[in-house]
């Protein structure tokens, strides 16, 4: 319990005597279901039939009903790899193969796209050209 100390005499707040455990708590690891665990889970899911069975399931296994939601629309999909818990973090790095292949067809694209921007360059010189000749008068023939 805490306790104070009053002074009559000052007008300060009073003093607590005990001081606060600096200490932070660790935060729980957020938990994954593996996919076993998933299916048990919905089959027993599906076995209740009187009122209260499901919450007690629920309230048992610690889990919501949304957990149930979705895992239910994941077996309806039939997409039961989905039930296994997704790994996180940073993608793994791509095989050296596909990153030599990725970076020769970016070049590629490159060196394409600086051949096509000089192709519709010469295109609409030669219409500004064709434009210009068209206009110049005709020399007419003497008579």
């Amino acid at each position: 319990m805490l306790q104070t100390d009053y002074s009559m005499t000052e007008k300060t707040p009073p003093v607590l005597s005990e001081t606060p455990n600096p200490q932070v708590e660790s935060k729980q690891p957020r938990r994954a279901f593996t996919t076993a665990y998933k299916l048990s889970i919905l089959a027993q899911a599906d076995r209740c039939e009187h009122s209260g069975e499901m919450g007690a399931l629920l309230r048992r296994e610690g889990l919501y009903s949304s957990h149930l939601s979705n895992w239910r629309r994941l077996r309806r999909e039939g997409t039961l790899q989905a039930l296994a818990p997704k790994q996180r973090g940073p993608k793994a790095a791509r095989r050296p193969a596909e990153r030599r292949e990725l970076e020769q067809l970016r070049r590629r694209n490159a060196k394409l796209e600086h051949e096509l921007e000089k192709a519709r360059t010469i295109i609409d010189v030669q219409k500004k050209l064709s434009v210009l000749l068209s206009n110049l008068p005709e020399d007419e023939p003497s008579s």
